[in-house]
């Protein structure tokens, strides 16, 4: 191959390389991957892999990158800036979640033999009720694109700080008001509670974890476009 000729193929090539990469990452206006804003803050994206109540990668999850629209990132950024005078972090457990993930959930619902993780995170309640209890939903707030799971961390150590039950344990437990835990425990909510509160995020009463942004982008839009 001549020279020229070698160097059309490295530049052919490398046109290629970016315009699958772009295509890889390409996702909707308004909707940022949260570690280009937030670098600090740590992501831990059950959905994709076994971890979380289904136990198998949830439909939509190619990778486990944390989208959110771009006024919850700059929130969330906002967030993380005043927890690290105090030490702490964020950890996102899910944020964006196509509608297609939201479709695996309820299958997995309405199959009442597949009770595998109930031991994990439902153990006190009847796989049947999942939907009636509101811990199971045909739509998410997660599909607009501007709610997060998440806890608070040691940034000193990375270990999560106990909030008295796990994520996603559906249970009474897990619910903000839930006052028959330790001072300290009630404590470790409250912050959480009250940081999200002042940077523009309002909870889910039955998920402690639980935030959606409050002047969200897009409130009336559902999203499908999977994690990649």
């Amino acid at each position: 191959m001549t020279k020229t000729g070698w160097t059309t193929f490295l530049l052919t090539g490398f046109f290629f390389s970016c315009v699958l990469m772009a295509q890889q990452r390409a996702i909707p206006s308004g909707f940022v991957y949260l570690n280009e804003v937030a670098p600090d803050v740590t992501i831990e994206l059950r959905y994709a892999t076994k971890d979380n109540f289904i136990g198998e990668p949830i439909d939509g999850y190619i990778q486990p990158n944390c989208i959110v629209t771009l006024e919850a990132a700059e929130a969330l950024k906002k967030v993380q800036e005043e927890l690290v005078r105090f030490g702490l972090g964020l950890k996102i457990f899910d944020a964006y979640r196509p509608q297609q993930a939201v479709d695996h959930f309820v299958r997995w619902a309405n199959d009442l033999g597949d009770i595998k993780m109930k031991a994990v995170y439902y153990p006190t309640v009847a796989k049947r009720d999942l939907f009636r209890f509101g811990y199971i939903a045909e739509k998410s707030s997660h599909s607009r694109g501007s709610t997060v799971d998440l806890t608070l961390v040691d940034l000193k150590t990375g270990v999560e700080l106990n909030m008295g039950s796990a994520y996603d344990f559906f249970s009474p437990v897990s619910w903000v008001s839930y006052d028959e835990i330790s001072g300290e425990l009630r404590s470790n909510r409250m912050l959480l509670q009250m940081v999200m509160d002042k940077h523009g995020f309002r909870s889910y009463s039955k998920e402690w974890w639980h935030f959606t942004f409050r002047n969200e982008p897009f409130p009336d839009t559902v999203f499908n476009f999977p994690i990649q």
